[in-house]
């Protein structure tokens, strides 16, 4: 039976071709998701090494973070919009597994990202997870905590309100648009811990704060926050 396996690899990727989340070329055999040409070629925003850099003055009077990073910054038609949208849109989940790994990479030696005891992705109403089949940032977390072994607290923080997208809404709508929408589960077992909330990209920072007014009522609870990507560069 094994004298077949490379024919039938050979019919599956001319059935399926393997390509790169990022630019949509072929796969080398050696390649797995993004090709290497993107993976150098990805904008990397050091954020994560800079205690005051701009998406952590986004949040500055609005939310009390410990840290905040984006890994990638995100621009219109660029490698890191694709594989968002490969991620969001396509069902590509090792897209976001590949994020994550990234991320993980990024923080893992990071001072300002030491002592985190949960990676809590950011939650998806219920109804939107069956659509899409999966959270989105859920798949990001499982490739940070594949590179930094960092636990995911996924049953933490529950989406109890349906609400439309953030997308097209005007910074305002955004706010209101996940006010009060959030919900702690097992809030005793978070006191005194540190909190790692993660999304996919941080554009208004509307959504990560939800998240942490939500969380910081939890007793000496820190909070910090990740994306995979950001506005700029």
């Amino acid at each position: 039976m094994l004298m077949f396996r490379p024919w039938i690899n050979h019919v599956i990727n001319l059935l399926y071709p393997r390509v790169c989340a990022a630019c949509g070329s072929s796969l080398l055999k050696d390649e797995e998701t993004v090709c290497l040409k993107c993976r150098y070629a990805l904008p990397k925003t050091g954020y994560e090494l800079q205690p005051d850099n701009p998406v952590a003055q986004l949040f500055y009077g609005r939310v009390p973070f410990h840290a905040v990073a984006s890994c990638f910054f995100f621009s219109k038609s660029g490698k890191v919009q694709h594989l968002i949208h490969e991620l969001k849109y396509k069902g590509n989940k090792e897209a976001g597994i590949f994020l994550g790994r990234q991320m993980g990479e990024c923080i893992q030696d990071a001072p300002l990202f030491q002592g985190i005891d949960y990676l809590v992705p950011v939650p998806l109403h219920p109804k939107r997870e069956q659509q899409r089949g999966y959270n989105q940032s859920l798949m990001i977390a499982q490739g940070i905590h594949e590179v930094t072994g960092i636990p995911i607290g996924e049953h933490f923080l529950v989406r109890a309100v349906y609400t439309a997208t953030q997308t097209k809404k005007t910074a305002d709508e955004r706010f209101q648009n996940v006010k009060d929408i959030f919900e702690v589960r097992r809030a005793e077992t978070l006191q005194g811990k540190h909190l790692l909330i993660i999304d996919d990209v941080l554009t208004t920072g509307a959504t990560l704060e939800a998240c942490a007014h939500c969380l910081e009522t939890i007793p000496d609870i820190t909070l910090s926050a990740a994306t995979a990507a950001c506005a700029g560069g």
